[in-house]
């Protein structure tokens, strides 16, 4: 990984380096070039070492890595090593894992802090860091704060990169993380006799989702499931879903899983071909787990992304939903501090709090799964009866990211459409924390009129900001 030049000191507010789900960018540039990646995990890695200064053995504290399949990230974990090296933290290579296996490995094999290296669902060309603290929770916004002071530091500026250390390589994160996952499916039911159409978006689950479903006792189909470095989330995954659920009908299978490239998040298709995102899959869950007595205080996380028609159904099971903003670790936080058993996100995160701290794919396919076993009936069955209010999500281009509050034109017409919408639907503008884009998302009658909201909303921020984009692709 070639190495650039050195991050730019800030004069009044250092840049966040941090985004909604740790840090992406093209692998070379920054903050993704050797030298700055040295330096974040160096400073990283102090802040998470002060509240856990030891390892429990004596020894030297060691900290576990995973990735995702992408060609950059065998450079990208030599660079982490460096940046681990130099805070006295022994690196252990576990090789191409799901991200959420962090959150249970780094406690149960005592490590001080976990880096996942991957950009999830974005194209191959991206990659990113993603850090665990030592009690596998997501490291908290807090933390980020102080570790991108530190990393802006001088004296961290200044440092220049060391040879890396030799990566200690293990494969006991596969068989332990394997062992976690099979122990979440009830014991006294199986998967023999159903078809599965597995989509493994060519990443870290590729060989794990078909071997474990397999040796539940289902048979499997998987496609997309040979990462080469550069296929991860082409055309396939949970970002397209569409060639997944055609195959789960046309297989008539009982049921087709999508998984991203990190594994941290699933969509579920029935044996009607019919999509379930997110939110189906938590109006699922939520139902299940209430007629079981298992949903704590009768409460479930939510984002502001989740469709309106979600809320008005939970409601009416008797369901009061908490609404936290985009990022599965708002969701786990909104979990531990109401003391509650299910989140997620319409995307495909879910936090079964029962069992993990983060959002899980493997995790909610096998619990999706044994929910919809113990019925005994087609998925198709099962599905919440619910119909979604229309809703589009527009992605429009935003390199800069000037502050919303400080358009004023965009601002007028964001209220003037709020205003027609009264009652009816709702708008949610906000930047993407992983991507150079701002994400509209409209709820209203009509996916007419909702898709031409966004639209006019995207063509005012684009004229006030400046910017250019190719409205075929909006």
């Amino acid at each position: 990984m070639a190495s650039s030049r050195l991050a730019p000191l800030p004069s009044l507010e250092a840049p966040r380096l941090f985004g909604t789900d740790g840090i992406r960018g093209i692998p070379g540039e920054f903050p993704l070039d050797r030298d700055s990646v040295v330096r974040i995990v160096a400073a990283t890695a102090a802040v998470l070492l002060r509240s856990r200064p030891r390892a429990a053995n004596g020894g030297p504290p060691r900290a576990l890595i995973v990735r995702d399949g992408r060609g950059t990230g065998s450079a990208l974990a030599a660079a982490v090593a460096r940046g681990l090296a130099r805070a006295g933290i022994r690196a252990v290579d576990l090789g191409i894992l799901p991200t959420p296996s962090l959150s249970r490995l780094v406690p149960r094999l005592g490590g001080v802090l976990g880096v996942s290296i991957s950009a999830s669902h974005n194209p191959a060309r991206y990659n990113g860091l993603k850090f665990f603290a030592a009690d596998g929770f997501k490291m908290s916004q807090e933390a980020e704060t102080r570790a991108e002071k530190e990393f802006f530091l001088p004296a961290r500026q200044a440092a220049p990169a060391r040879e890396a250390p030799r990566l200690e390589r293990s494969e006991s994160g596969l068989r332990l993380y394997r062992d976690f996952l099979r122990s979440s499916f009830p014991a006294h039911l199986d998967l023999r006799g159903l078809r599965l159409v597995v989509d493994c978006a060519n990443g870290a689950s590729s060989t794990l989702a078909p071997d474990l479903l397999r040796s539940l006792g289902a048979e499997v189909a998987a496609f997309s499931a040979h990462p080469d470095g550069t296929n991860i989330n082409l055309g396939c995954g949970s970002v397209h879903p569409e060639r997944m659920a055609r195959a789960a009908k046309s297989a008539r299978a009982f049921a087709g899983l999508s998984f991203d490239g990190d594994a941290d998040r699933v969509l579920i298709a029935d044996e009607t071909g019919k999509l379930w995102d997110g939110d189906f899959l938590i109006a699922f869950a939520a139902r299940e787990l209430l007629e079981r007595r298992l949903l704590r205080r009768d409460k479930v996380v939510v984002t502001t992304m989740s469709n309106y028609a979600l809320l008005r159904h939970l409601e009416a099971l008797g369901i009061t939903t908490v609404q936290v903003p985009v990022g599965d670790r708002n969701v786990s936080d909104a979990l531990e501090r109401e003391n509650l058993s299910l989140g997620g996100e319409s995307s495909g995160h879910l936090v079964f709090w029962d069992w993990a701290k983060t959002g899980d794919g493997m995790l909610t396919a096998l619990q999706t799964l044994a929910f919809a076993r113990a019925r005994g009936r087609p998925l198709s069955s099962l599905r919440p009866a619910y119909v979604p209010v229309p809703q589009v999500i527009l992605n429009v281009p935003a390199p800069r990211k000037p502050p919303l509050d400080a358009l004023r034109r965009f601002q007028t017409a964001l209220k003037r459409h709020e205003a027609a919408l009264k009652g009816t639907g709702r708008i949610v503008a906000r930047y993407s924390g992983t991507e150079p884009l701002l994400r509209l998302m409209v709820e209203g009658p009509g996916a007419r009129r909702v898709r031409t909201i966004a639209r006019a909303l995207g063509a005012v921020y684009l004229n006030e900001t400046s910017e250019e984009a190719d409205w075929d692709e909006l």
